[in-house]
């Protein structure tokens, strides 16, 4: 995918938004949270465009499954794959088994919290005394 291809994609989904809401808009503060919410929709749009088309529909599959569970490891997915679109290295769709392979490389690098017991020391344990007799 070249970095052009998914610009032009973007300004095209873009311009389809403002051609549907036609530039009605809430007065006042609405507008604002009206205007956010337009972007944040936009965004998400154009994220999926470009999912849709790095991704077969086992991977996407799989990785709508995953967001089920663990939304965030499936958006850290989500954006190396993105990133690794624009930055041309991704030269086909990317298949169930790739993406396995992605999801093992994020979860070897994510460490998992350790609980670590410190037992005290010299605590007068009342079953000691039991071993004395």
């Amino acid at each position: 995918m070249a970095d052009a291809e998914l610009e032009q994609i973007r300004k095209a989904r873009l311009e389809q938004l403002k051609a549907q809401s036609g530039g009605a808009g809430s007065p006042g503060a609405s507008q604002g949270a009206n205007q956010a919410e337009q972007q944040k929709q936009q965004e998400a749009e154009a994220r999926q465009s470009i999912l849709n088309q790095i991704l077969h529909p086992e991977a996407a599959d799989r990785l709508g499954r995953i967001r089920l569970v663990k939304e965030e490891r499936a958006t850290d997915v989500e954006n190396r794959l993105i990133m690794l679109a624009r930055t041309g290295q991704l030269r086909q769709k990317v298949t169930e088994a790739q993406l396995k392979e992605l999801l093992n490389a994020v979860a070897d690098n994510k460490e998992e919290e350790k609980i670590v017991v410190s037992r005290r020391k010299n605590w007068d344990d009342e079953d000691d005394d039991l071993l004395d007799l």
